[in-house]
């Protein structure tokens, strides 16, 4: 299947190509500037440095998307889902946490309705 024809950087004035909305400089950037002034300052307090330890130690045992691991699929871990959120009283405990890729991490949260509103 041919694949889309790459597009110009949104960011204001870069002219590189890509294939999603910045390029690889500026999609950095806007993380960084998003994490700093467009997340809830209760999230970042609940994802600091011990959950980036908490989830590569739990990605080192599972290093495959566990729902395509059951089809018999082998796709890396993109996401270290919490299957009951910390919003909801869930914690960081391993037997709360399932390894994914970021088609399952999105169906999941959109069957949930509680990524887009």
């Amino acid at each position: 299947m041919p694949r889309k024809p790459k597009r110009p950087c949104s960011y204001p004035g870069c002219p590189k190509l890509t294939d999603g909305r910045f390029c690889e400089e500026h999609t950095k950037l806007m993380n960084k500037r998003y994490e700093k002034y467009g997340r809830d300052p209760a999230v970042r307090r609940r994802y600091g440095r011990a959950w980036k330890r908490i989830r590569d130690s739990y990605v080192k045992t599972h290093p495959f998307c566990e729902l395509c691991y059951e089809k018999g699929i082998l796709i890396p871990v993109e996401e270290v889902h919490h299957k009951k959120p910390l919003s909801e009283g869930g914690t960081h405990d391993r037997s709360n946490l399932i390894s994914l890729c970021k088609s399952c991490h999105s169906r999941i949260h959109a069957e949930r309705g509680d990524r887009w509103h």
